[in-house]
């Protein structure tokens, strides 16, 4: 692959929306208590870390780490925990924060492993959302950015772990990304 990637979502959209997006979980979750932000590793790190900063609430951060992408594009089958939480969440209003969400698969394995631990709450914000795509039905509470079906990368999203550290979201050519 050769120079950068098209800017689909600027950077200075992507501020202006982590900013919106901070400012309504902020509201929302004002007067719980600390929030347990859970970051979907490792394409949320970013925007977890962009987010967590604009909230005006207490909060605390984790991460866990899923694997459905071994090399590239090429889907691996069945999901798989990489990578567990280091603290307990029964009884903690969790968000778990996600980078994108495609056809919805791996975030539904994931609500259901959590909410088997008996959180308080739990609700998730993801950054971009492919509608085109999902093909289970996962409630998403907050979402950045609908995006067309295209391979992005930045912004902590990335293709063969390249691009993550673009400060937009750009869209590679189809021969490019697949």
């Amino acid at each position: 692959m050769t120079g950068r990637p098209a800017v689909l979502i600027s950077e200075a959209a992507i501020t202006a929306r982590v900013d919106d997006l901070a400012r309504k979980i902020s509201w929302d979750y004002a007067g719980m208590g600390e929030l347990l932000l859970v970051g979907v590793l490792r394409g949320a790190f970013i925007f977890l870390s962009d987010l967590s900063r604009r909230l005006t609430i207490p909060c605390c951060v984790d991460f866990i780490g899923l694997s459905h992408y071994e090399h590239g594009s090429t889907p691996s089958g069945a999901v798989r925990l990489i990578m567990d939480l280091r603290v307990e969440i029964a009884g903690k209003h969790v968000l778990l924060v996600e980078d994108i969400v495609d056809s919805g698969d791996t975030l539904a394995y994931l609500v259901r492993m959590l909410e088997a631990r008996r959180p308080a709450s739990l609700k998730i914000c993801a950054l971009t959302r492919k509608p085109d795509r999902l093909t289970t039905d996962v409630q998403l509470d907050y979402v950045g950015f609908d995006i067309p079906d295209r391979w992005v990368v930045g912004y902590g999203l990335d293709y063969n772990d390249q691009f993550r550290t673009l400060p937009y979201i750009g869209e590679l050519e189809p021969t490019e990304g697949r």
